[in-house]
């Protein structure tokens, strides 16, 4: 029962990754509307997400929840064209592909500092663009349905992905640096031994 309460370092997290997500929201409605395509908080939410909270389903569900929800606000509004009627074309690919990032963050981010925080970054965004540009190629008659149509795809998607780590690393100091600086200032937000023997 003790796993469906929330702590203030569960709160304080759940929080952070809302106010990004919400800010997210805010940059693509107040700008033209392509113009930060993939520059975007989803990739340091996943890595956040996968850092600090200890508890799998937490790790996994507020990030995905955060992505789900600024999806379908901007897949119902300036997104309308794009959408099928419920998200985006596609959409499951970017869906995995989070949920390995917030694996990355798990596995790579045990120790928390600038140098895994750099190689998890180039982690996520070499599966970011792998996973979801194998959905854009895949059985599209755009491209030719062998390597050479996928190394296409991938070429093409670079400068997006270039905007993808752009904003993974901004979102990801500003995420990492804030709940950092709380964590010196608030002790209640670290983890004691006994929360991180029980899980």
């Amino acid at each position: 029962m003790s796993n469906l309460k929330f702590n203030p370092r569960n709160v304080i997290l759940l929080l952070m990754i809302l106010v990004i997500t919400a800010l997210r929201l805010f940059i693509t409605f107040n700008s033209d509307a392509l113009q930060f395509a993939n520059f975007s908080s989803i990739g340091a939410v996943a890595l956040f997400g996968g850092a600090y909270f200890k508890d799998n389903l937490k790790a996994f569900a507020f990030p995905l929840l955060s992505l789900f929800l600024s999806d379908f606000i901007l897949a119902s509004t300036i997104f309308k064209e794009y959408s099928n009627g419920f998200l985006y074309e596609g959409w499951y690919w970017t869906y995995i592909a989070f949920a390995l990032m917030v694996l990355v963050g798990r596995i790579l981010l045990n120790k928390i500092n600038a140098v895994t925080l750099l190689g998890s970054t180039l982690a996520i965004v070499f599966i970011h663009w792998i996973v979801t540009d194998f959905g854009v190629w895949f059985r599209n008659p755009s491209y030719t349905q062998d390597f050479a149509g996928f190394w296409l795809c991938l070429e093409r998607a670079i400068p997006f992905e270039i905007r993808f780590l752009e904003g993974t690393l901004i979102y990801g100091a500003v995420l990492f640096g804030a709940f950092e600086i709380l964590k010196f200032k608030f002790p209640a937000l670290k983890l004691n031994k006994l929360q991180t023997q029980a899980i």
